[in-house]
């Protein structure tokens, strides 16, 4: 199995599934964009037992490239984990202070993020297309659990995960319209002449929202591995029958 480990300690379990042509469906892990849904549930299952858990304690969500966002609690475990129609509806960021809860986010080329917060004991997962980041659902989220959960944005630990490079992000006009319209991302936008295309770096454009919720910048790290141009990566961009990573967070029981 190919599977990108950024942590496992005594408190938190967080990586995410990469492209395996040795395995099923290339280690597809989701059902909404798949061949054989039995062997997506083989996939998750085969995850679970690696990391020590059960496909039960899995939480998905709808994503739908909105900006809503979902506290998870003990009796959300399982949603979405066999079947679609149980995934929380229509959010694309979920997280929990509960413990022994996998939550769950599908991406290929989109922008993936977890994160932590060790005092208030919080994590959670974001999945930042390019709509997800012009509605700024990461900066919405954070300023979320810091104004309304009390959390101290210095205590935040942020993983931006493989996405779509700014090489291989190009798009019009009107994409790039609403990039320029938030203000802060024109660090990140490129015009090519040549082909009358715009390029977008979407992880430092979510960094940067992470940036502006006040997490410190020694806290947020970014994986540079370009879902386009890596063997490991699902592209849904180079291939729209492409399956796709989960990225995943999991607070362990004290």
């Amino acid at each position: 199995m190919n599977i990108k480990m950024y942590l496992n300690n005594e408190k938190w379990l967080a990586g995410m599934t990469m492209k395996d042509e040795a395995e099923p469906e290339n280690f597809n892990m989701a059902l909404h964009a798949c061949q054989d849904r039995e062997v997506i549930l083989q996939n998750r299952r085969q995850l679970a037992r690696f990391l020590n858990c059960e496909l039960g304690d899995f939480v998905c969500a709808e994503q739908t490239h909105s900006a809503n966002f979902h506290q998870v609690v003990h009796a959300d475990k399982g949603r979405g984990a066999d079947k679609l129609e149980t995934a929380v509806p229509v959010t694309d960021a979920l997280y929990t202070y509960e413990p022994n809860i996998l939550l769950c986010s599908f991406n290929a080329d989109c922008v993936p993020v977890f994160f932590y917060h060790e005092p208030s004991g919080v994590a959670g997962v974001i999945h930042s297309g390019w709509q997800g980041t012009v509605k700024e659902i990461s900066l919405k989220l954070f300023k979320h659990l810091i104004h309304d959960k009390q959390c101290d944005p210095n205590d935040f630990h942020v993983q931006i995960c493989p996405a779509l490079s700014q090489e291989k992000f190009e798009v019009d006009e009107d994409v790039y319209v609403q990039y320029k319209a938030l203000g802060y991302a024109d660090k990140w936008i490129e015009y090519n002449e040549q082909t009358s295309k715009y390029h977008i770096d979407n992880q430092q454009t979510v960094k940067q929202q992470c940036l502006l919720a006040g997490i410190p910048e020694n806290q947020i790290q970014i994986d540079h591995t370009c879902t386009f141009q890596s063997s490991d990566g699902f592209s849904h961009r180079q291939d729209k029958q492409s399956g796709r990573h989960l990225c995943f967070i999991m607070k362990k029981e004290k």
